[in-house]
């Protein structure tokens, strides 16, 4: 007999789910609901200067100054965030990615102060990794607010990467890319068990036509790289959504 969905979903009592986000507030809120289907968190945090429209049971708004750039992101990340969490542990979500599967949690993941997926990219060991669906631990959200931010300003990198050496000095853990596989997948392809994921390439794929092409045109101007708009361009002709693929072409003009 297979089990019933409530027994799908781990109770992750020593978790915050949060999102920081000034940018695509309705598709924040829909990733922190989707998340928030799959598992029970301690608390489910949307950290922006702004209220979400309609209700949002479940989860706590609070405001925060308005992020103008990634910057203002990558600061508020390595400065500010720590304040707003008080369980031991926090799942940072964006809006380009959620929880898929609860039942692929793993307790494991809470042995490591920081999980991400893999960076297919570098092959130095440094590969753990990308913070847009992201589990940090408390006590390394406090140290971050003595790191370097420099170019470029991508908190991730800076983490996972820059002082990544410094980190594991201090007795920061993180994942082995096994269980960072199995966690979640951003550039790698997907195996079929992986908790999470994060990439708006990775999303539009997983949704209806008509949502995908909504959200698209819900995005503020910018917010997409180039690079992302191209690939987003090439997949959505593969597939013949051609009024997407159309949209595409408008924000790459």
């Amino acid at each position: 007999m297979r089990p019933c969905a409530v027994n799908r979903r781990p109770d992750l009592g020593s978790v915050t789910l949060v999102a920081v986000t000034s940018v695509a507030l309705a598709a924040t809120v829909e990733a922190l609901k989707r998340s928030m289907e799959q598992a029970r968190f301690a608390h489910v945090l949307l950290l922006s200067d702004r209220p979400p429209a309609g209700e949002a049971l479940g989860m706590v708004w609070r405001r925060i100054n308005r992020l103008s750039s990634r910057e203002d992101y990558t600061r508020f990340m390595l400065r500010e965030l720590v304040d707003h969490i008080a369980t031991p542990y926090a799942l940072c979500v964006q809006w380009d990615g959620y929880v898929l599967d609860g039942a692929r949690w793993d307790p494991a993941f809470l042995d490591y102060d920081y999980v991400g997926a893999p960076w297919p990219h570098f092959s130095d060991g440094h590969n753990v990794g990308n913070g847009g669906f992201s589990l940090r631990s408390r006590r390394l959200l406090d140290a971050c607010r003595e790191l370097p931010i420099d170019d470029p300003p991508l908190e991730d990198v800076i983490i996972g990467r820059r002082c990544r050496p410094h980190l594991e000095q201090l007795g920061f853990r993180f994942a082995p890319e096994s269980l960072a596989r199995r966690f979640a997948y951003e550039r790698t392809r997907p195996r079929g068990d992986e908790f999470g994921f994060h990439g708006v390439f990775n999303l539009l794929p997983r949704l209806p036509a008509s949502t995908s092409l909504q959200l698209l045109r819900s995005l503020e101007p910018g917010m997409l790289a180039r690079s992302e708009r191209w690939e987003l361009l090439r997949w959505a002709l593969r597939h013949g959504r051609l009024r997407l693929a159309l949209e595409v072409l408008r924000r790459l003009a």
